[in-house]
């Protein structure tokens, strides 16, 4: 294991221990290549019957990838590294596979932040998964402010949400907590912070195979509080403006509406970029006609696809980079997508039979 993920057994239980704290655990490739190497040793292990994964800092389980690793190789030729993108993504893609399909139950403590990558290793499929958030959890498919998409197979569990709450985590890249992650089936308990040394006890010390039943008898007491829920309370609002059939037909329907929820989400969409926002419509509507592994095949290919256009390599610059705050979006203004810009996004990078994911 890399100095950054620490792994061991013990009572039946796989854990798997984030330790990257000052990048607030963001993946490297070394980081899921050992994530995956135990998940496969596990998977038929008879020593293993659940598997936790958390972090071993408050602050956050995994903010994502390593941006600014793809702003650095994104740049370079082959020779300089940029085949390292090429593994990083494709490997990721498969452990979020593996994750979505894992025949024993996969246990994340969601506490702090939750983001991009971070999410596509806590987000189980519903035969393993349980999520675990607290007060702490900030929770997000943030993409689109830095020229990216929702991917990590966003494209399949946001176009599952209820309603258009996957469009509008995915167009617009808000933070929701916990009460909004529990609401959009985004999590499946909520713990108080100040109980989790509880829980890691109760972690510790049960079987493995007992976990799934002694996890949801320790959070039936917490059940209610985990506090309003800012998504249901505009649940009816996000419904009406975020089916519009496009994004700019979602903008002019915000831009009808005086109240402080669609006056904000306006000026938050503002920020983002203007095509990645049109790519991330079409690709959650895409998505919802998808199983697993050809959402994760599709967005395989769009971010080759958006790393050729360059957009996530100005929006890291702008963001992290340079820090100017002042990205030069291509194109700069939603008017100016065509839905051919968007379509040529969702072009086919290989035939089939040559798809790195074709395996899944």
């Amino acid at each position: 294991m890399s100095a950054h993920v620490h792994t061991s057994v013990s009572n039946g239980t796989g854990l798997i221990l984030l330790d990257r704290p000052k990048a607030l655990n963001s993946l490297s490739l070394e980081m899921v290549r050992d994530i995956t190497a135990a998940l496969l040793a596990w998977r038929d292990s008879a020593d293993v019957d659940a598997v936790v994964i958390r972090s071993s800092s408050e602050k956050a389980l995994c903010a994502g990838g390593d941006i600014r690793f793809f702003y650095d190789v994104g740049r370079d030729t082959p020779q300089a590294g940029s085949a390292l993108l090429e593994d990083f993504f494709t490997e990721e893609y498969a452990l979020n596979h593996l994750i979505h399909f894992y025949p024993k139950p996969y246990i994340a403590l969601m506490d702090g932040v939750v983001m991009g990558g971070g999410m596509g290793v806590a987000q189980g499929g519903p035969e393993c998964r349980i999520r675990i958030v607290t007060e702490r959890t900030k929770m997000a498919m943030p993409e689109v402010n830095i020229g990216l998409f929702p991917d990590v197979g966003g494209s399949y569990f946001l176009s599952h949400a209820p309603g258009q709450l996957g469009n509008y985590l995915g167009v617009t890249g808000v933070t929701i907590h916990a009460a909004d992650a529990l609401y959009a089936g985004l999590a499946d308990y909520f713990v108080p912070s100040a109980e989790l040394p509880a829980l890691l006890a109760l972690l510790d010390t049960t079987a493995g195979q007992q976990l799934r039943t002694a996890i949801a008898g320790f959070a039936a007491p917490f059940q209610r509080s985990a506090g309003e829920s800012q998504l249901a309370q505009q649940r009816a609002a996000i419904d009406r403006h975020f089916a519009a059939g496009s994004v700019a037909a979602i903008t002019a329907s915000l831009q009808q509406d005086d109240s402080a929820f669609a006056q904000k989400t306006l000026q938050i969409m503002a920020t983002r970029s203007p095509l990645m926002m049109c790519v991330t419509h079409e690709l959650i509507k895409r998505g919802a006609a998808l199983d697993v592994a050809d959402c994760l095949r599709m967005e395989r290919a769009l971010v080759r696809r958006n790393f050729e256009h360059g957009e996530v390599i100005e929006g890291v610059r702008a963001l992290v980079i340079d820090k100017d705050n002042a990205p030069q979006w291509r194109p700069a203004t939603l008017a100016e997508v065509s839905d051919e810009q968007v379509q040529q996004m969702f072009a086919p990078v290989w035939p089939a039979y040559a798809h790195p994911l074709r395996h899944l």
